[in-house]
């Protein structure tokens, strides 16, 4: 199954659909699930399906070996001439995020490794984080390390913090956290907790994190399919 490691050198793409209908998602799922069992491209690692949640959608978590990689891919004739015309017959918007994973965190073994899998049960919440460039830095920086206490969060099993590198479909710097949790019930005690019965260092991680950041929004999904170059 896929790891997600601050250790390993990999580019994380995100590529980001969302679409009006549930069945509209099923189309999406049902594309994305042909191109991941059909993938052998140079440079390829993996590739992970998520279905959306909260908003009918879906995201793909791929890796690959650098840049250039992708680069090949995204300049084929396949990509350009029939991948994306058929995404965007059935999406509402699109965003392609090239991104370096900088930080990682598990619970309850804070340094162990991000697996994902649709072995697994998790409830997972991706949320994209617009801000200056020049604000980046601090920002990832309290997306991931300001959030070590996440591991006493009741439900809480993992987080990892992405640097944006560049995108498609999307203006500006940003930042991405990609999150597991035990269930939607949990997840969603954790985000619509009350500003005022956060703890202390939340509250000011929180403050410091909307002061810098221009917009954000997020969608929460369950991995459904998974495949990895050998596979």
């Amino acid at each position: 199954m896929p790891i997600i490691s601050a250790e390993d050198n990999y580019l994380t793409v995100l590529n980001l659909f969302t679409t009006d209908t549930p069945e509209h998602q099923e189309q999406l799922l049902t594309e994305m699930g042909k191109i991941v069992d059909a993938a052998a491209y140079e440079g390829w690692i993996s590739s992970t399906v998520h279905a959306g949640q909260d908003t009918p959608g879906t995201a793909n978590l791929i890796q690959w070996r650098s840049g250039e990689d992708l680069e090949k891919r995204y300049d084929g004739d396949e990509f350009k001439h029939r991948t994306l015309p058929v995404f965007r017959e059935i999406t509402t918007a699109i965003r392609l995020l090239q991104n370096e994973i900088v930080f990682s965190q598990t619970h309850p073994d804070p340094g162990g490794r991000v697996e994902v899998s649709p072995g697994r049960d998790d409830y997972t919440a991706i949320e994209v984080h617009r801000v200056a460039e020049a604000d980046q830095a601090e920002l990832v920086k309290l997306l991931g390390e300001g959030q070590q206490w996440l591991v006493n969060v009741p439900g809480y099993r993992s987080h990892s913090v992405f640097k944006g590198l560049r995108a498609m479909f999307v203006e500006g710097a940003f930042a991405v956290v990609y999150s597991q949790w035990d269930s939607k019930e949990s997840y969603e005690a954790f985000r619509d907790l009350p500003h005022a019965a956060k703890p202390k260092p939340r509250q000011t991680n929180d403050e410091r994190i909307a002061e810098l950041q221009i917009a954000c929004d997020a969608n929460t999904y369950r991995v459904v399919h998974t495949r990895a170059a050998g596979e």
